[in-house]
């Protein structure tokens, strides 16, 4: 390492450190154009960004050169511009939902202490891909590569929910001759409508002692940049040690999960 480098490197790293703080600040109207999601002027995208207008301008410019943001002709509102737009298209297609939940999953049963499965709808069905085993012993059947009941667990009852209903009908058929009448026991339209309405309404399946006596489980949904549902995120544990009410600790712990992978993808919820 020669005189100048060793001078250098010390003071190198902190600049680096630091950042610029110039594009940090002008990167703020970005956030804040995605944040609310539709064309501002710039009085409002400024407020936004906590930045005075006067400030604001001369950044939008330089995006606009840059094409990150376009101004609109016939109203003067600034929106994101076509390289933003392709740089997120970028980011989504190599977006993949699985790995980007997996993390997630395993923070989530270790904070817990329960057992996590991540599953995604295979061409059998809800097929379990990554499995968080619980800090005990927990006797499920379930193991990478089940495919769940679509009717009989959380997991099954959570795709049903968000998947086309004429998927679902189908499935249902196969999910008998698969498991069996004795595992798939048939059910009607106004049954499943009334599963499928229950997921809805509280964003999370949940399962208390069935399939599994002893076991219950909270699934909640991953959804994708265009609203799609593309990933369960399952949450098991014993009777005994787990809250089953649907505003319990462990719901809202799958469904915060289920939310934060969500927005990793592109999930915007609506305001």
């Amino acid at each position: 390492m020669s005189a100048l480098e060793a001078e250098t490197g010390d003071a190198g790293s902190e600049k680096e450190r630091r950042g610029i703080q110039s594009i940090e600040a002008g990167g703020q109207l970005l956030l804040a154009l995605g944040a609310q999601g539709r064309p501002l002027p710039l009085r409002d995208l400024a407020k936004a960004a906590d930045m005075a207008p006067g400030k604001a301008h001369p950044y939008l410019v330089s995006f606009g050169k840059l094409g990150l943001v376009t101004q609109e002709a016939s109203t003067g509102y600034y929106w994101l511009g076509p390289t933003a737009m392709q740089l997120g298209l970028v980011t989504l297609r190599m977006l993949n939902p699985v790995r980007e939940a997996t993390p997630f999953a395993e923070n989530l049963a270790r904070e817990t202490g329960h057992s996590v499965a991540l599953s995604v709808w295979g061409n059998q069905g809800p097929t379990i891909v990554f499995l968080f085993d619980a800090i005990y012993p927990l006797h499920t059947n379930i193991r990478t590569g089940t495919v769940m009941s679509l009717a009989g667990t959380a997991t099954g009852r959570l795709f049903a929910a968000y998947l086309p209903a004429k998927l679902i009908e189908e499935s249902l058929l196969e999910d008998e001759r698969r498991l069996g009448p004795d595992i798939a026991t048939p059910i009607d339209r106004e049954e499943l409508q009334t599963m499928v309405n229950e997921v809805r309404k509280h964003g999370v399946s949940r399962s208390v002692n069935n399939p599994t006596p002893g076991v219950c489980s909270f699934a909640a949904p991953v959804f994708d940049y265009s609203g799609n549902i593309v990933l369960g995120i399952t949450l098991m544990g014993r009777s005994r040690s787990f809250d089953t009410s649907w505003t319990g600790v462990q719901a809202k712990a799958a469904k915060e999960c289920g939310v934060e992978v969500s927005r990793r993808l592109g999930h915007q919820t609506l305001r």
